[in-house]
């Protein structure tokens, strides 16, 4: 590309600013500001070759108009790139997901005849995706039938009006790693025997060691506990906290994936790995997403979905202020951190208030505020997972009925019995609330059927999910190995519900702390067709997790009882009994 005023002045770069997508006519001017870039960062670098990519580079191709370079240097140049494009004015990329520092895209803006274009400067290691970019984009070029599919893709998604920049470009990844593999371009699977990384060893972290060991994969485990569930099945454990980076990159080392069981891994670590040296599936914008309850509403209020009326709250007056408006029963929830019913509170009445001031106000103290919503009034609970596989391909499992004690999952089964068409609603909705967030991996999405039929999201989660264990024995693929194939970039498994029904009870713990000893076991597994999963947990304690019970039967209820039966004859061993067989 060559610059006819190559000597004009510099234009002056102005701050960028985050939109929301919209797609619109392709403007020919945008051709001249990608001449100046590229003149302008050629007389700083003229050993740079900067190349103009994307759909402003397509004479005709609709879009957002924002103007694409992309430049190649070896690893070790690009901080000296950056720190040229720094000088002429550009920005860091700002928002909850910027690419890694190791190819990261710096962003500005500059004016033309009164116009304001945006700039995104991509500085890419050789070797990487650039010329995937400039196959796509000559691709584009020279096939008039693949511009229309792309404009018409691009019209869908927005609908005419706009959309969030995530939801528009991720909603986009099929179609496009499509085109790509008719390129030769494909993203390579990771093949086993590689180690696979996960980030918490719990008895999620146990189970999906289980399933990777199965596909011949090795798994290294990070946990503050050493004797942790996963530990007795994982090739390497390190010993860390959730916040404790340099295990984490002790963790990292000889993994060729990473990925995460719970969401109370701190962020800051997850961005710490996700440096773009080996993947991390789900990535930080996922957790972003979903540990903070307060992000996570603003994220399912964007992306169309129902949920409860809520309220942040940072102080006594608001929370009055808002149970007033909102009007009783509500929940206060803390926004971070708690789950299984902890860190809420309740409110029915006036003490139920007070006491959700008390609880604020160590919340407060530390500055972070609360999640206060409406409770609701709902037929049933349920729950659907999806699988999203690094090509944008998905597929979800059967909505489960789910029942929950105390904020505690005691039971799911499933089919759900409810009419298709909710089936299919909640299955389009999880489908589009994993695809806005660009999730790789898999997404549990708990939500509340109402009265008159309508649905409302509760909370998401982007791992493997209690309310999904009874896939391991009654779905084609069972969620533990579908999130192995899914980071893995090996084709997602078969979703259906085999023959029948099936169920799940969790085997909560009873009584003080103490060694975990279970009895019953024989009895429990008399029934056919029922399945015991014992997590290993050294100790057990009131309404700890230990274990689930999974039965298959010829319907949901007939599993359920199965399930429910065999889950009563397991217990935990009193002191004095430690030891019985």
């Amino acid at each position: 590309m060559t610059d006819p005023g190559g000597e004009r002045p510099d234009l002056p770069i102005l701050p960028y600013a985050r939109r929301e997508a919209h797609v619109a006519p392709w403007d020919p001017r945008t051709e001249a500001v990608a001449a100046r870039l590229v003149a302008m960062i050629g007389r700083r670098r003229p050993d740079l070759q900067v190349e103009h990519i994307g759909s402003t580079a397509v004479p005709g191709l609709p879009g957002k108009g924002i103007v694409d370079l992309s430049m190649e240097s070896l690893p070790e140049g690009i901080p000296s790139i950056v720190a040229a494009l720094h000088d002429l004015g550009f920005q860091d990329q700002p928002g909850p997901d910027p690419w890694p520092p190791t190819r990261p895209m710096l962003v500005g803006a500059v004016d033309l005849e009164g116009t304001e274009f945006r700039i995104h400067l991509h500085v890419q290691p050789i070797g990487g995706d650039m010329p995937r970019d400039l196959a796509f984009r000559d691709a584009l070029r020279s096939d008039a039938e693949l511009r229309r599919e792309y404009a018409a893709l691009k019209s869908g998604i927005t609908g005419g009006g706009s959309v969030d920049g995530f939801r528009y470009t991720h909603s986009k990844t099929t179609w496009i790693l499509g085109v790509y593999r008719r390129l030769g371009f494909r993203i390579p699977v990771i093949p086993p025997p590689a180690t696979i990384g996960i980030l918490g060893g719990g008895q999620l972290g146990r189970m999906l060691a289980l399933s990777a060991r199965e596909l011949g994969y090795r798994v290294a485990i990070l946990d503050p506990d050493p004797d942790c569930p996963a530990a007795a099945v994982a090739d390497r454990v390190e010993v860390g906290r959730y916040d404790d980076v340099a295990a984490a990159r002790r963790l990292a080392a000889g993994c060729a994936v990473i990925t995460y069981e719970l969401e109370h891994v701190d962020l800051g670590l997850v961005k710490a790995l996700d440096d773009g040296t080996i993947p991390v599936r789900p990535g930080p914008y996922a957790l972003k997403l979903t540990q903070d309850r307060l992000a996570e509403r603003r994220y399912l209020e964007m992306s169309g979905a129902a949920v409860a009326p809520w309220r942040e709250i940072g102080s006594g007056e608001e929370l009055r202020a808002a149970a007033a408006e909102l009007g009783l029963p509500l929940r206060l929830k803390a926004s971070i951190g708690g789950y299984d019913g902890r860190s809420q509170v309740r409110i029915a009445d006036d003490a139920g208030l007070a006491a959700a001031e008390a609880f604020l106000a160590g919340s407060a103290a530390a500055g972070r505020p609360m999640l206060l919503e409406r409770e609701l009034d709902f037929e049933a609970e349920l729950s659907v997972i999806v699988a999203r596989g690094v090509d944008g391909l998905t597929a979800t499992y059967p909505v489960g009925r789910n029942v929950h004690d105390a904020g505690i999952l005691v039971q799911s089964s499933v089919p759900a019995g409810i009419p298709a068409a909710i089936e299919a609603h909640a299955a389009a909705l999880a489908t589009d609330l994993a695809t806005g967030m660009g999730l790789v991996g898999l997404l549990a999405v708990e939500l509340f059927l109402m009265r008159d039929g309508g649905l409302i999201v509760n909370e998401l989660a982007p791992r493997v999910h209690n309310s999904g264990h009874w896939t391991i024995e009654a779905a084609v693929t069972g969620q533990f190995e579908q999130q192995v194939r899914a980071i893995t970039g090996q084709p997602l498994g078969a979703t259906a519900l085999r023959p029948g029904g099936a169920a799940t009870v969790n085997l909560l713990g009873t009584g003080p702390d103490r060694p975990a000893v279970p009895l019953g076991t024989e009895a429990a597994l008399e029934a056919p067709d029922v399945h015991l999963h014992l997590y290993d947990k050294r100790r057990v304690f009131e309404r700890r997790k230990m274990g689930h019970v999974t039965a298959v039967g010829a319907s949901p209820a007939a599993a359920l009882d199965a399930a429910r039966s065999a889950a009563t004859a397991i217990r935990w061993a009193d002191a004095d009994e430690e030891g019985l067989p």
